[in-house]
This record gives structure tokens, sequence and C-alpha cells, in this order.
């Protein structure tokens, strides 16, 4: 297949966003973040939250109180400073930079500011990965409300080459957003693959999804496969595997607060074991 080649208009990304926390890996997805705001152009934008953490109100004195809910200001106040001194040490050096902080509570106030992003950059969260602390976000939470792409990164992935990357296909209106949302990969890839696995693959219209991708200048390859022998989640990381993909493209199916996963659970076995980065969209 030949490389992709991108022209003037092509799509791009204006505004990359990045949560901060302070567990592991925070540095590597600012690293992350920023590999793609340098390749694109992009502002970059961190952000971080954290609510008080008042445990008791004292014995219900005013001065008591107000003592106590102060301590926990100023706690959230050096936590989010030093959220702050990640992305700036990390991220400094580049020309466009913004940084955005509230006590607050992260996920609302996350997906609020994602108005000003084109994509929000987050790491996996599974029970094996180390914890984030406090100002951590469930990515199953944040895709379902945030209105942008969200790429979930796996620990220690602090770049995104997407070179090769496997399209997770089922003709859902997530599938549908997650291709569009992509296409500022898609058009710079050297290899696409378009996979659809399980029963009914070959009715959901891969061949359209191949043609509407070339009209913006995407050269696709096809695997359809009716017949798998894992989850469907791990057939499309095993089929990233062999294209040494770094990216899968995928809708978010469920409902964040109901946790009900459609389509066998693939959304949620993605973010719980996926080896390489996702880009999702509900």
């Amino acid at each position: 297949m030949e490389l992709n080649t991108a022209s003037s208009q092509d799509f791009g990304l204006a505004s990359v966003m990045v949560p901060i926390n302070l567990g592991a890996g925070a540095a590597d997805r600012v690293r992350l973040a920023l590999s793609l705001a340098e390749r694109f152009g992009s502002r970059l934008i961190g952000i971080a939250a954290q609510e008080r953490a008042v445990l008791y109100l004292g014995d219900g004195t005013v001065s008591v109180d107000a003592m106590l809910v102060e301590e926990a200001t100023k706690a959230a106040q050096e936590d989010l400073a030093r959220a702050e001194a990640i992305f700036r040490r990390v991220a400094g050096h580049y020309n466009d930079i913004v940084w955005r902080s509230a006590i607050d509570t992260p996920l609302p106030y996350i997906t609020r500011n994602a108005r000003a992003a084109d994509i929000v950059v987050v790491g996996r969260q599974s029970s094996l990965d180390a914890p984030q602390g406090r100002m951590a976000l469930a990515p199953a939470d944040l895709v379902m409300d945030l209105g942008r792409p969200l790429l979930v990164a796996p620990p220690d992935v602090a770049e995104l080459l997407a070179e090769n990357i496997v399209i997770a296909w089922r003709d859902t209106r997530e599938a549908r957003r997650a291709v569009w949302d992509a296409l500022p990969f898609l058009k710079r890839a050297k290899t696409v693959t378009i996979v659809s696995v399980g029963e009914g693959a070959p009715e959901q219209g891969t061949h359209d999804v191949r043609d509407y991708l070339a009209l913006h200048g995407v050269a696709a390859d096809l695997d359809v496969r009716p017949k798998i022998t894992n989850f469907a989640a791990q057939e499309l990381i095993d089929c990233a595997r062999r294209q040494n993909s770094d990216l899968i493209v995928s809708g978010a199916y469920g409902h964040s607060r109901m946790r009900e996963w459609l389509l066998g659970g693939m959304t949620a076995d993605l973010l719980e074991s996926t080896p390489v980065c996702c880009l999702m969209s509900h």
C-alpha cells in the first residue's frame, strides 16, 4: 500500500488536551499529547481538577469547620500545582501551551472544558495498572460524556506514530463517528486496515467504508472474520500486532452509569487490556 500523503486541505488537530494527575505515567501522557501537538501544529492544553478532601467537619464550631475547609483547599491547590509542574516540565518548551485547573470534581470539569479541544488524551486504567490518585479519570466514564474523541494510552507509551492503523468496524453510529474523528490520523498513515469480526461481519458494509475513506485519500485494506475463536477485542488486538499497528480506532459502546457494555463487552475489554493506543468515540 502506498503512503497516504497529506495535502493543505487535510483534516488536522488544532487543539490537544491532556488531563494531568499525580499518578504513575503522568509525564508519559504529556509526552504523548505533546508529540501529537508537535506533529499537527496544535495548541496543547494541560488540565487538572481535584475536589477538597474534608474528612469531617470538626465539632460544628464555625471556626473549626472553616479551618478544616481552608486546610483542604490548600492541599488541593498544592496538588494542582504539582500537576501543573509535571505539565510544564515536559511541555514548557513548546510554543503554544495552555494550563487550566480548578478545585472541582474532575469528570464534569474535564468534560466541560473539552469544548476547547479536538481530542483528549488519557491513560488506560485496568485493574493491573498503577493507581493515578484523586485526580484520576475513568476512560469509560469520560468517553460517554466527552463529545470529543478520546485517545486512551497504555502505561509507558509516550509517543504515537500511527503509521499502521486498525479500524474496529461494526455498522453503528459510534463506529461511524470514530472513523470521522480519526481522519487526521488515517490521512497520514502508511497502512489502514478495516477489521470486522464475529457473526454478521460480512454484512457490516466494510466495502462502503473503504470507498468512503478512498474519497478522503485514504487507501484501506479489509479483514473480515465471521468466525473467531477469541473475544472480539482480542481478535482486534491480535490483528493490530500482525499489522505492527500502534493505534486501534473504535466506537465506544454502552452507558457509563449503568455499565451496559454492548457487542460482547468489546469496549470494556479494549479499555482493560489493549497494549496499543485506542482512539474511541461515542
